[in-house]
């Protein structure tokens, strides 16, 4: 089974976002399904979000943006941020964010 980590930068400090809250969800045919929650760690990383491993299929990461902006003192313009992705390999997956008040970016990390 497949394996996920995420990281979260805000891009407008330059330090990792600490604090934020994560959900992982695999897409079904009744909508979307929780699998597991976490929140990242000082160094804005979240590690095993799948301790039970991934099956293939459509997964979303979803992050609590706007609870973080508020607890920086940031207004922010994204009250959440969900990335869908499809699993189709057994591997490690990696999903970064890059994180700012009115943007953001991801791509497949590893």
């Amino acid at each position: 089974m497949s394996s996920l980590s995420t990281h979260v930068l805000d891009a407008v400090s330059g330090q990792p976002a600490a604090s934020v809250r994560v959900v992982l969800e695999r897409r079904t045919d009744d909508g979307w399904q929780p699998l597991g929650n976490g929140v990242t760690g000082a160094d804005g990383r979240l590690r095993d979000l799948a301790p039970d491993g991934l099956d293939t299929g459509v997964h979303r990461l979803v992050f609590a943006t706007g609870e973080y902006f508020a607890a920086t003192g940031q207004t922010g313009f994204y009250p959440e941020v969900a990335v869908a992705f499809t699993v189709t390999e057994d591997r490690h997956h990696h999903v970064p964010l890059l994180l700012s008040p009115y943007a953001f970016s991801t791509y497949r990390g590893s």
